[in-house]
C-alpha cells in the first residue's frame, strides 16, 4: 500500500456528538499522516427530537478549510441517520443541500411503541442477541425503503454495546441477517464501510470484521470505503493500515478516482 486510503466518515463540531471535534485541526492532522482526501460527514439525525445539523455554517467552515489546506481534498458530506424513517425530512435536508458524499445509517431501532437510540439499556431491555437482530431488521428497512445515499455507515455497530466480558461476538451466530442486509447493499450499488472506530473497546473492531467483508464480496459488492469515524482530530484514519490489509485480503484494490472508493 502506496498510501494511506482516504478517511470517509469523520466528524467535528459540526455534529452534535462531537464536542473535542475540530474540522481545522483534523485537516491538519489529515495532512500530517498524509490523506489524500478526508470527508466531513456531520451528523444528519432526522428524527424531531435530535439536535439539527447547522448545514449553513458547516458548509461555510469546509470552504475555509478549503482555502487553509489547498494540498488536501476536502470533501463535503452529511451521515443520514434513518432516513427511511423519516423520508419528508430526509427529501427535504438533500433538496436544500449540495454535497459530495452522503452515508446512510442506523442509530436507533424499534422498541415496543417507541424507536429509540441503540445503547447499553437497549441491549439489556431485549438482550444482546435479539437487540442485534432487531437491528439488522432496521438496517433492511433503511436499504429497501431509502436511495438516498452512496455509503453504507458501520454495518453492525450494534456491537458496540455488546457484552464482551461476558460472551464472544459471532458473525457466524447472525450470518443469516448479515447476508441479508449484505445482498441487499449490493443489489442497491452501495458501498460497504469498513470502520475502525474501537469506541475504545478493542472487541469490537473493526466494524465489520474480515469474515464479514469476505461475505460482502460474495454478495456481488463492488466497492468499499474506509472510515475513523473519528469524532477528534487525532483518531483520523486510525488503523487505516490494518483495515486496508482487510480490504486487500478480500480482493479490493485501490481505484484511480477521486473519491478513493476500493474497489474489486
Amino acid at each position: 500500500m502506496d498510501a494511506l486510503p482516504n478517511d470517509l466518515h469523520t466528524h467535528t463540531e459540526w455534529s452534535y456528538d462531537a464536542p473535542d471535534g475540530s474540522m481545522e485541526a483534523s485537516c491538519r492532522r489529515a495532512v500530517e499522516v498524509g490523506l489524500p482526501a478526508i470527508a466531513f460527514t456531520d451528523h444528519a439525525e432526522l428524527a424531531p427530537s435530535e439536535p439539527q445539523l447547522a448545514v449553513e455554517g458547516y458548509l461555510q467552515e469546509v470552504e475555509r478549510c478549503r482555502a487553509l489546506f489547498p494540498s488536501l481534498r476536502i470533501l463535503s458530506g452529511i451521515e443520514l441517520g434513518q432516513p427511511h424513517r423519516y423520508p419528508e425530512a430526509a427529501d427535504a435536508l438533500l433538496r436544500s443541500t449540495e454535497v459530495d458524499l452522503v452515508l446512510g445509517s442506523v442509530h436507533r431501532v424499534p422498541v415496543r411503541d417507541e424507536v429509540v437510540e441503540l445503547g447499553g439499556d437497549v441491549m439489556a431491555d431485549l438482550g444482546p442477541r435479539e437487540t442485534v437482530r432487531v437491528y439488522f431488521g432496521e438496517m433492511l428497512g433503511l436499504l429497501e425503503r431509502s436511495a438516498d445515499f452512496a455509503v453504507l455507515a458501520h454495518l453492525d455497530y450494534a456491537k458496540r454495546d455488546w457484552p464482551f466480558e461476558e460472551m464472544p461476538y459471532e458473525e457466524t451466530d447472525f450470518e443469516e441477517e448479515y447476508r441479508a442486509v449484505l445482498k441487499e447493499a449490493a443489489t442497491n450499488g452501495l458501498a460497504l464501510e469498513i470502520n475502525t472506530d474501537r469506541e475504545d473497546t478493542p472487541e469490537h473492531w473493526p466494524c465489520p470484521r474480515p469474515v464479514v467483508v469476505d461475505w460482502w464480496r460474495e454478495a456481488g459488492g463492488e466497492a468499499v470505503t474506509f472510515a475513523s469515524d473519528a469524532h477528534q482530530p487525532d483518531r483520523i484514519a486510525e488503523a487505516f493500515p490494518e483495515a486496508a490489509g482487510i480490504a486487500e485480503a478480500a480482493g479490493f484494490r485501490a481505484a484511480p478516482h477521486d473519491f478513493g472508493f476500493w474497489l474489486r
